[in-house]
């Protein structure tokens, strides 16, 4: 019975049953990490779940690649969006932040 290392769950790409996510092992693989280093940063999976799920990656790397720059991408838009609407408390946070550092 083949085991499923990756599944894709509300979008997003798990680890097993996990919720570690697909994208944080491929990120730490791109750096060159160790597939034990990664089990000793994610202690809910085992060497076994990183291997196959290193595996899954290197057989869908394009599209695991084009998921991965989607998702920057609506976090980037989101930031913005979310920098714009709260510009204002961002900017009260700012006069207060450079205020406290004022001597006085």
């Amino acid at each position: 019975m083949q085991k499923e290392y990756v599944r894709k769950l509300e979008g997003a790409y798990r680890i097993g049953d996990t919720r570690v996510s697909l994208d944080s092992l491929v990120y730490l693989f791109r750096e060159g990490i160790s597939a034990e280093s990664m089990v000793e940063c994610y202690s809910a999976l085992s060497l076994e779940q990183v291997h196959g799920a290193l595996a899954f990656y290197l057989a869908n790397q394009k599209e695991v690649d084009a998921y991965l720059v989607e998702g920057q991408r609506s976090a980037e838009s989101q930031h913005k969006q979310s920098r714009q609407t709260n510009a204002e408390l961002i900017a009260k946070l700012q006069r207060a932040r450079h205020a406290s550092q004022i001597p006085g």
